[in-house]
């Protein structure tokens, strides 16, 4: 290679450093959180441009919202883009049922081809599968292949066409004998894949594929669909000048011709304040102001997605636009409602209802059209409803700013849903907090939320900035930033309610890894934000589980896993149990509550629980046998190392809940046997510069996350040399973007990472260990809510999204305010 062509190669490869500089400081967050009220109310941007992309729900769903501003005339998109419209060509099931040709023996011959003679194939209605509950047609051996023959009549007529599949798992689809997409792999809802048009012929065709199921579940449905024509392109895109996310909001900044747009998302979520946390209400707040020395007329517009309240986009919804307590409502459901009716993971709601409303003395205007002609109407100056019930339609709001100089004018819009029912409680349905007693309406939350909108903003924003300081202030601005993410995300995945008794449940959903509802083992690492803030709600998150031991309904000397599929709490649903594990976690974060409360009066109520679970941990915690841990990804282990922690942490958590309650003897009792225990721990564990993943390979390392409360509750059981040795050896075993949680993979757990950074014995030791984490969040290729399971080398999500369990990043402010030395 010339010299010259070698400084052009560097100067290409400074370039794209450059770029990724800019790219990566530009950033704020993998995904930003816009209105996020819970698992189900639920709206993010994927892309840091708020216009580059459509908005979804967090299991990637389109949520869509639409921002269109009108300047003297001239239309700028700011917000989403406008949905894509598809055309059904051959239906799937969401639609209408249909008929297949299948065989679950290897065919001869070329059975992909549209002449193929599959007479001898059984025919079953689709979906196929090995769920009862979905499938029509059961599959359940390893192989399957498929054969589907439709009609097309106006091929010239389709402008862009895809293959509608959903998946599970390996598969090969051919489209009259030719290949046109396979993957490795499996889906949890339909994804669209251009094929080219010119494989279809007109008249017969036949679609062919062929499943291979290599773990887990098995599911096939599968269309074609006609994508149309989008022809709001010409509209000119705004420029977005900034992002801006806090605990509570996230800001947006625009130029859009002669005027500049601050767009504001407000979820008021504060924890210390019940009747807002629980009000299902959030707020779109926009600010116009000229950049020039003239004035300006303007217009801002909002198109709310009737999908905000279906779970398939081919559910059929009902709208309806009336006026209530001074505010002019739009509202959408499904025509079916099935309140409750199912549970499930990559699961939105279809039932309630979700509502636009804007203050009648804004003038703003509101109608119904369906989603592709939205953007039109706006441009074209109609205000007429088209659309009344359907599939995919727009809630449209048209705010006239009026004219704008350089003063700022601000309006506001409130996005909020009625969920009816938000949980099924051991076969008892309850209805949210805000409307408990069944008298309130959500017209009144509505209207509350506009009265108190200057309060409420004022409140947000003094929260915001207390966070900010207090976060900086335990672990520097990378830290700060890194709890501003996880602060809406966290409380997000959560439902508050109350049990037909009277008690709090604050219930988490486990988004993303399984749906299970009030996860003893999401709980534990979602705490720290909720204790610090409210520990009434770690209580809320505690209390189904000691029912469903106290009540007999779990007859077992260990802690359940969960409480069923949200939303169903009826009972466990996991596989399997994990007795170390959340035994441990139970009385760890009970004693927790103790501690931040001052008091052990919340334990005495469960104090013959405790002392159950305990006593399974002092025959089984220090050397715990095969069995499950949290990360349970991972699989079985014996020996586990920092298991055996959680265990000894838990029973001298146990013994200081005794004496707090005056039970002496008690007290030094298990004091003495959880004290006992760490010698042997360390001898077990001792691997020299470090201490092992498991007792009996000290070739093996891992993360000591749950020492962290040993610490945190001022314990005093484990010698410092263990934390020093500790800490000493994570710094040599740090990645890019983070510290891998133990020896056996390259993956790594973020909220686990911040844990462990807390107890290092040094504030320079901390920052080191979270600055990779809060790298992952600015550079990772992974563009979902904040994704705390991820490859430590890559940053690429192993899995997981949108999880509670980000509220284990608070855990350095926890600790400092118990004054942690």
């Amino acid at each position: 290679m010339t010299r010259l062509n070698i400084l052009k190669v560097l100067a290409v490869i400074t370039g794209l450093l450059a770029k990724t500089c800019i790219y990566s400081q530009d950033r704020q967050a993998p995904a930003y959180p816009l209105i996020t009220h819970n698992t189900y109310f639920s709206v993010w941007s994927t892309t840091d441009q708020l216009n580059a992309s459509t908005t979804q729900h967090w299991t990637g769903a389109d949520n869509s919202l639409l921002g269109l501003i009108n300047v003297d005339g001239r239309i700028f998109r700011f917000m989403g883009k406008v949905e894509a419209n598809y055309k059904t060509i051959v239906n799937a099931s969401d639609e209408t049922a249909y008929k297949v040709r299948y065989t679950e023996t290897q065919p001869q011959g070329d059975w992909t081809s549209a002449n193929f003679n599959d007479a001898s194939w059984k025919s079953g209605q689709a979906p196929i599968g090995d769920n009862e509950k979905t499938a029509k047609t059961s599959w359940r051996s390893s192989h399957i292949w498929v054969r589907r023959s439709f009609n097309v009549t106006n091929l010239a007529g389709i402008n862009e066409l895809l293959l509608k599949l959903n998946h599970d798992d390996n598969i090969e689809v051919f489209l009259n004998g030719k290949k046109v997409y396979d993957k490795v792999g499996w889906t949890n809802s339909f994804q669209y894949h251009p094929i080219d048009k010119a494989d279809l012929t007109t008249g017969r065709n036949v679609i062919a594929i062929h499943l291979k199921n290599t773990a887990g579940g098995r599911f096939l449905d599968f269309g074609l669909v006609d994508k149309v024509k989008n022809n709001n392109d010409t509209i000119a895109l705004a420029e977005q000048k900034n992002v801006e996310v806090t605990a509570t909001r996230t800001i947006y900044d625009f130029t859009c011709g002669n005027v500049d747009l601050k767009v504001t998302f407000t979820s008021p979520l504060l924890l210390n304040d019940m009747k807002l946390l629980a009000r299902p209400v959030s707020y779109i707040t926009y600010a116009v102001k000229a950049n020039d020395e003239k004035k300006h007329n303007v217009k801002v517009f909002l198109g709310a997605s009737s999908n905000m309240a279906v779970y398939q986009p081919a559910q059929k919804v009902s709208t309806r636009k009336y006026n209530a307590g001074g505010l002019s409502i739009l509202k959408t459901g499904t025509v079916e409602q099935p309140v409750l009716k199912k549970g499930a993971d990559d699961m939105r709601i279809d039932w309630g209802y979700f509502y636009v409303a804007v203050p009648r003395s804004s003038g703003a205007v509101q109608f119904i059209t369906k989603s592709p002609d939205a953007a039109s109407a706006f441009s074209s100056g109609s205000v007429v409803s088209t659309a009344s019930n359907g599939k995919s339609l727009s809630l449209n709001t048209v705010i006239p700013i009026g004219t704008v100089a350089k003063v700022p004018v601000e309006s506001q819009v409130m996005l909020g849903y009625d969920e009816l029912f938000s949980v099924q409680y051991f076969n008892t349905n309850l209805r949210p907090w805000w409307n408990n007693d069944g008298k309130q309406t959500i017209e009144g939350q509505l209207a509350a939320a506009a009265k108190e909108y200057k309060s409420v903003m004022e409140k947000c924003a003094a929260f915001d900035k207390d966070l900010n300081n207090e976060a900086t202030k335990a672990g520097g601005s990378k830290y700060a930033h890194l709890c501003a993410l996880a602060y809406r995300q966290s409380i997000a995945a959560h439902t508050l309610v109350k049990s037909p008794k009277g008690e709090t449940l604050w219930l988490s959903k486990e988004n993303n890894s399984g749906g299970f509802i009030n996860t003893v083992d999401v709980t534990y690492p979602s705490a720290p934000l909720y204790l610090l803030y409210n520990p009434e709600l770690v209580q809320g998150m505690l209390n189904g589980i000691f029912y469903f031991s106290e009540s007999g309904k779990y007859a077992h000397p260990w802690a359940a896993h969960d409480l069923g599929t949200y939303p169903i709490a009826n009972g466990q649903t996991y596989g399997e149990p994990m007795p170390v594990e959340e035994s441990g976690n139970m009385i760890i974060l009970t004693a927790a509550i103790a501690k931040v409360q001052g008091n052990a009066n919340y334990a005495r109520l469960h104090w013959k629980t405790l002392t159950t679970w305990v006593d399974y941990l002092t025959k089984e915690g220090l050397d715990p046998k095969t069995q499950l841990c949290t990360d349970d990804f991972a699989g079985h282990l014996a020996r586990n190392a920092n298991l055996s922690v959680k265990a000894i942490v838990a029973i001298a958590c146990y013994a200081q809940m005794a004496e707090m309650l005056g039970e002496t003897e008690t007290a030094k009792k298990y004091r003495q046997i959880a004290e006992s225990m760490v010698p042997q721990w360390m001898e077990m564990a001792d691997a020299g510069d470090h201490y092992s993943l498991t007792f009996d390979n000290k070739e093996t390392w891992s993360q000591k996350y749950n020492l962290i409360w040993d610490k945190v509750l001022d314990l005093r059981l484990f010698p410092q040399k263990v934390y020093d040795i500790e800490t000493q050896y994570y710094l040599t075993r740090q990645q890019k973007f983070g510290l891998p949680l133990d020896s056996r993979k390259t993956y790594t757990k973020n909220d686990w990472i911040l844990w462990t950074a807390t107890f290092a014995p040094q504030q320079d030791q901390f920052e080191k260990l979270i600055t990779p984490v809060y790298r992952h969040s600015l550079e990772t290729g992974s563009r979902v809510p904040l994704n705390d399971f991820y490859d430590a080398i890559t940053g690429i999500r192993e899995n997981f999204k949108a999880r509670s369990v980000v509220g284990g990043f608070f855990m350095k402010i926890l600790a400092d305010s118990l004054k942690v030395k």
